[in-house]
């Protein structure tokens, strides 16, 4: 089963062309049409490699869903435990 759900802004406002998308075994966040995130029940973070950090707007939702900053997920993709990919 698919459940997707606009992502909220900070005054709790859905807002148009940011995605949460919930399957049976990960939660993908979706900005327009591009796959920025993959959060895989295992816990595994799959980042994609170009879109990840595209535009302001992306940066912020990428925030959100994933819970830190800019600096924090950049500091986890050095390390390994964030993982590049194409997912689009």
């Amino acid at each position: 089963m698919v459940k997707v759900r606009n992502m909220k802004s900070n005054s709790g406002r859905s807002v148009a062309n940011q995605f949460e998308i919930e399957t049976d075994d990960a939660t993908y966040l979706q900005s327009y049409n591009s796959i920025i995130a993959k959060r895989m029940d295992s816990g595994v973070i799959y980042l994609d490699e170009y879109y990840w950090d595209y535009s302001v707007t992306t940066g912020r939702y990428r925030n959100m869903f994933l819970g830190e900053n800019k600096g924090v997920t950049q500091m986890k993709i050095d390390s390994g435990e964030y993982i590049l990919t194409n997912l689009n």
